[in-house]
């Protein structure tokens, strides 16, 4: 498949080639580090899984493990497995492949709407700094990011993010648009606990790493094409793996997902 000239747009990005029964081809923009975004190796996955369901069963979690480090050379592999079909809940297993085997395991769960009882005990830390009053630091055009001074979070990893260029118009828009900007802040919020890690500045090579396990939870619905606030907690470091667990707000304070991931930091 040719890759297409705007390849980094998140609506090209999201485009899937069908490859055969239940199978699907997508492609990868260049990234700074050079290998694939693992953000967007989810959103794919995602985007597979939700072509193999009825519309009115919407996400409410996945569980994914990054295997392997893709690369943007060539397309992505997306072989979904249909686990269970219920009334209520949906089960989809998705594995992405490149020439070197698999990259990617995840696990999604679907759900018709259901029940009219709403109650949210997480809410935005008073007195966080709005999107205007933060710095950019975005590392692609599909994706604006300006993070909070960790000073003004008690030590927690805050960023906010819009994502740019996705297709308002489809059902899945929000959860594909959340997994993909959910694999950027976990990183930096379980690596912030070590000494080297804790001034956060970019030439800091003491080490090295990778995301090992990933974990969304979509609870609400918003607008696709808002600032949302990622907001993590690391939660220890030990057997050189790190965890963080944290919630996604919308600008105006809902509580839309719950995100935890857990890395492996090395020293180089």
């Amino acid at each position: 498949m040719t890759k297409p000239p705007e390849v980094d747009r998140f609506v090209d990005m999201m485009h899937l080639e069908p490859h055969g029964p239940d199978v699907f081809v997508g492609e990868s923009p260049t990234y700074p580090w050079g290998r694939v975004y693992g953000g967007q190796v989810v959103a794919q996955a995602l985007k597979a899984a939700v072509a193999t369901v009825d519309p009115d069963h919407r996400p409410h979690s996945l569980h994914g493990y990054f295997i392997r480090g893709g690369t943007s050379d060539e397309p992505i592999r997306f072989e979904v497995d249909r686990i269970r079909n219920g009334r209520s809940f949906l089960t989809r297993r998705v594995v992405a492949r490149q020439s070197n085997g698999a990259i990617f395991n995840m696990s999604a769960s679907f759900q018709v709407d259901e029940g009219d009882v709403d109650i949210a005990t997480c809410a935005l830390p008073p007195g966080v700094p709005g999107p205007d009053e933060v710095a950019d630091d975005s590392w692609t055009s599909t994706m604006s990011r300006r993070p909070i001074p960790r000073e003004r979070l008690d030590g927690r990893t805050g960023v906010w993010i819009k994502v740019h260029g996705a297709d308002a118009g489809e059902a899945a828009a929000l959860a594909l648009t959340l997994a993909y900007a959910s694999d950027d802040v976990p990183y930096d919020a379980a690596a912030s606990v070590l000494p080297e890690r804790a001034a956060d500045t970019a030439d800091d090579l003491a080490y090295i790493g990778a995301s090992l396990d990933h974990a969304i939870w979509f609870h609400r619905r918003g607008p696709v094409d808002d600032w949302q606030l990622h907001l993590l907690q690391p939660m220890g470091y030990a057997g050189n793996r790190g965890l963080a667990v944290g919630q996604i707000f919308s600008s105006q304070g809902v509580h839309l997902a719950s995100v935890a991931q857990e890395i492996v930091l090395r020293r180089n």
